[in-house]
């Protein structure tokens, strides 16, 4: 009769371990792409202000939008 061990998971390791890596690698290939895309929308925004088309009053966009850069960072130090 075998020995068990009573408190193994029923999953190999190795499984779970290559499974904890796909998952944080597909999250950080998502903030990769959602830094692309804020980082346009910030030159679009600083664009559309040089050219007189956004006004003084919309800052606070542009302030969300490199909040969110920066957050989106802030894994990559």
């Amino acid at each position: 009769m075998k020995k068990t061990n009573e408190c193994s998971p029923s999953v190999p390791e190795d499984l779970l371990l290559q499974h904890e890596i796909e998952v944080l690698e597909s999250i950080l290939e998502s903030k990769a792409q959602y830094r692309k895309v804020v980082k346009a929308a910030i030159g679009k925004w600083v664009k559309d202000f040089q050219s007189g088309h956004i006004e003084i009053k919309t800052v606070d966009d542009l302030k969300k939008l490199i909040e969110l850069d920066i957050e989106l960072q802030k894994d990559e130090l």
